[in-house]
């Protein structure tokens, strides 16, 4: 009797996870993105971390889809600094991934220094995306510290002191 009852289960879970994968996704998704309230945390405690550190930087926040959702920039960094902190923050909530970590990938993988000729990337440490949970819902770009790999700390710093909200 109970294996005519696990078979009748296992009937049931199966003709279940059928009609399941027949259902049709969602026409309507739901997705995280980031506040201007904490892009405009974020971006103040990045040119802080890095001033800290006796660095001018700016910084960027963008949203998932890669649109500028904030900026600062401190009082001496360099104009330049607002373009390379903006396209940092796109390549990485484009690729969701830290822009050093694909910067040394393009350098030692020759199919990936491709990359560099994508429109918009920029290949230089110092995007960091911005998660919630496994999800990216944006990303901080940060320009004008001696070194992308000194921007990306700042990026970090900033990130470690809101990760309560996200």
């Amino acid at each position: 009797m109970q294996s005519i009852i696990r078979v009748a289960g296992l009937a049931v879970l199966l003709a279940a996870s059928v009609a399941q994968a027949q259902t049709p996704a969602p026409a309507v998704r739901t997705e995280k993105n980031i506040s201007l309230a904490l892009a405009n945390q974020i971006a103040a405690e990045t040119v802080a971390a890095c001033a800290a550190n006796g660095y001018n930087v700016a910084a960027t926040v963008v949203d998932r889809a890669g649109v500028v959702r904030a900026v600062q920039r401190a009082d001496n960094a360099g104009p330049h600094t607002l373009a390379s902190s903006e396209r940092k923050a796109w390549t990485s909530a484009s690729a969701k991934s830290p822009t050093q970590a694909m910067m040394e990938g393009a350098q030692k993988n020759p199919g990936a220094a491709n990359l560099v000729y994508l429109p918009g990337f920029l290949l230089l440490g110092g995007g960091v995306p911005i998660k919630s949970g496994n999800e990216v819902i944006g990303a901080v770009g940060v320009g004008g510290a001696p070194g992308g790999h000194l921007d990306e700390q700042c990026a970090n710093a900033a990130l470690e002191k809101v990760k309560g909200q996200l």
